[in-house]
């Protein structure tokens, strides 16, 4: 459940008119949920209550650090795949033994700043990956806490561009090769084999794919085992889908419940990375009308939001629910290609969308937008990034503001030869 509701037929986030809000602060603009985003959290937290587990959050999905910080304040862990991500995490709070660090490609640089913060785990995918940081944990006498990402090859049945489990993936690292990483690990003397990583993919709408790789990983545990090896901590990643149109995933309890019967008594803690689950629903995009135009084979509805506000629509063939923040008057609709104002064909929102017949300057609400929206914008065509604002109760504020035309340049210098 979110707190983006219709109210005297006028959408509030909780307990604001969201018109009243893009008065203030000018459109278009991403607009978040605290009540939605500790809601999901717990939510997701509680279902494992009977389970020993820690929930990292996924920096990625939205690395605000107002949203960061609402997860830190109710004890949450971090997921991260960067150096910039563990440097908000830590901004926001976040405990550095919290902090589990993915990702296929760590810089050194980034690896110095994981060891000398104390993090609790890097999630190693290759073994190149394993010996650089294990060279670097000697040259810093900082031992390095690892884990091997094993790629279980379990299809995960999404959209392909967010499938990270199968052979033909770039992530981690296959099961008898994986066997031989532990080996060449557990004999470096400046690294801790602690556990053991998987992620399958994103978006992911079934329970099948979760118990198929946590099968395969708890085969692969007690081979460790039995070769003397300690294996504290089970990673599965995230991945769990949410509703953004028609689609029906499993809530966070069924995953539990399906994760419990299939770990029966083993004693291991458990590590997981939501990340859209959380955030997806709490967060929407709000744009306004600018054009209507009538093509020869089509109606557009064009808007003051565009790809590189959200580009998950072209990157991913993604669906969002786009409603009208002041409900029409129950005229008869239209069917139209909702676009932005980039000289790009990939450049919307939605296509072919039965929607209320609206017209200049209606605001829209892009529905699910508050995980793998702004952590994807960009600057293409030299467009200002969006301001972003959280809603707790009846008070907003404005958590990042919208740039301005000198941001663009900013870093910028012109060579003397010019």
């Amino acid at each position: 459940m979110h707190y983006f509701q219709y109210k005297d037929r006028e959408m509030c986030c909780e307990d604001i008119p969201i018109s009243n809000i893009a008065e203030a602060v000018g459109t278009p603009f991403y607009l978040y949920s605290h009540a939605t985003i500790v809601r999901h959290y717990k939510a997701f937290n509680d279902a494992f209550q009977n389970i020993n587990r820690m929930v990292c959050y996924s920096a990625k999905a939205n690395t605000s650090l107002a949203v960061l910080k609402t997860l830190a304040n109710q004890g949450a862990g971090l997921d991260i795949v960067s150096g910039g991500e563990l440097f908000r995490g830590i901004q926001a709070g976040f405990k550095p033994e919290m902090i589990v660090y993915s990702g296929v490609g760590k810089r050194i640089d980034e690896i110095d700043y994981a060891l000398n913060t104390g993090i609790l785990m890097f999630n190693i995918e290759s073994r190149e990956e394993l010996e650089i940081i294990h060279a670097r944990a000697q040259a810093l006498d900082k031992p390095a806490t690892i884990s091997i990402r094993v790629n279980p090859d379990v299809d995960p049945k999404t959209h392909p561009h967010i499938s990270t489990g199968l052979k033909k993936n770039k992530f981690g690292i296959d099961t008898q090769s994986s066997l031989e990483a532990y080996v060449a690990a557990s004999r470096m003397s400046h690294i801790r084999v602690a556990g053991i990583d998987c992620h399958i993919g994103s978006q992911i709408t079934h329970i099948r794919p979760f118990e198929d790789a946590l099968k395969s990983l708890l085969e692969l545990i007690d081979r460790l085992h039995e070769m003397g090896m300690d294996i504290r901590y089970l990673d599965m990643g995230g991945g769990l889908g949410i509703t953004y149109g028609t689609e029906t995933p499993p809530n966070p309890t069924e995953y539990a419940n399906a994760i419990a019967r299939v770990l029966g008594d083993r004693k291991i803690r458990l590590i997981f990375e939501p990340g859209r689950v959380i955030m997806g629903n709490a967060g929407i995009l709000v744009t306004r009308v600018l054009y209507r135009k009538s093509g020869s084979v089509k109606e557009f509805v064009i808007t003051d939001a565009a790809m590189n506000d959200l580009i998950r629509p072209i990157l991913y063939d993604a669906w969002h629910d786009i409603k009208p923040v002041i409900q029409p008057d129950d005229l008869p609709g239209i069917v139209a290609d909702v676009v932005g104002p980039i000289c790009e064909s990939g450049d919307f929102l939605a296509q072919g969308r039965q929607m209320p017949d609206v017209k200049r300057g209606d605001l829209l609400a892009v529905m699910s937008a508050g995980a793998y929206g702004f952590a994807m914008a960009s600057n293409y065509c030299s467009r200002l990034r969006v301001a972003e604002v959280m809603v707790r109760g009846n008070e907003y504020t404005v958590i990042r503001e919208r740039e301005n035309l000198s941001d663009l340049i900013r870093g910028e210098s012109v060579p003397s030869f010019l």
